[in-house]
């Protein structure tokens, strides 16, 4: 952290875990750098080929990141960072783990109820997660691919430096529907595009060297 008196706050990014159907916070997680780019690839949802200028729901937006957790910080004070001296990144891999995976009491309850004769098991609800960018963009997401290569490991084997490539996929009306919590934050973060792209500038024929559209 730097201690220049004018120097800006740095906003993190990261995820937040809600409650879906309170929307109580349960866990977050701060990317310890902030990545030096982002991805954003978009799926278009057209009607059909006989009617391309009709859309059926909104793009199939996913986002990508690589992020890098470096525990060489913390290593530098060891008194302070005991967690980190006896499992290195291990507790932050293993929260971002925690996206993709039921938890082991939510597999024990499926368990039981399979050798109590349950037919019909319900599917495990993980919670939902938000990803934070900065105010304009913060969207309910779940994760398509998610890889991590461990760089550097100390003398017990504990991973120090770790590289993490995440790909989501921005959840929207048509995954969640208009009454769910996600739901109401995607449409948010589409009026949010809406409003910046007023705040664009505007342009004339002209620019495009012509003075109208040949109709």
């Amino acid at each position: 952290m730097t201690t220049f008196p004018n120097s800006p706050n740095i906003v993190k990014g990261g995820i937040v875990l809600l409650d879906p159907k309170s929307g109580a916070t349960l866990n977050m997680i701060s990317l310890q750098y902030n990545p030096a780019s982002l991805s954003r690839t978009y799926q278009p949802q057209a009607y059909g080929t006989n009617e391309p200028l009709r859309l059926k729901a909104p793009a199939v937006e996913t986002l990508t990141i690589e992020a890098d957790i470096d525990a060489a910080d913390q290593l530098e004070f060891p008194d302070q960072y005991q967690d980190v001296i006896e499992h290195g990144i291990q507790p932050q891999l293993a929260i971002l783990e925690s996206l993709i995976n039921p938890t082991s009491e939510q597999l024990n309850r499926n368990n039981i109820l399979a050798n109590t004769g349950t037919l019909e098991i319900a599917p495990m609800e993980t919670p939902l997660a938000v990803f934070v960018w900065s105010k304009n963009r913060v969207v309910p997401i779940t994760v398509s691919t998610f890889s991590i290569t461990e760089e550097a490991f100390d003398t017990q084997l504990n991973p120090i430096r770790a590289k993490v490539n995440l790909a989501m996929k921005v959840l929207n009306i048509n995954d969640l529907g208009f009454n769910h919590k996600g739901g109401s934050l995607f449409m948010n973060y589409l009026q949010n595009k809406e409003q910046l792209a007023t705040k664009a500038g505007g342009a004339s024929l002209r620019n495009f060297g012509i003075n109208s559209i040949p109709l």
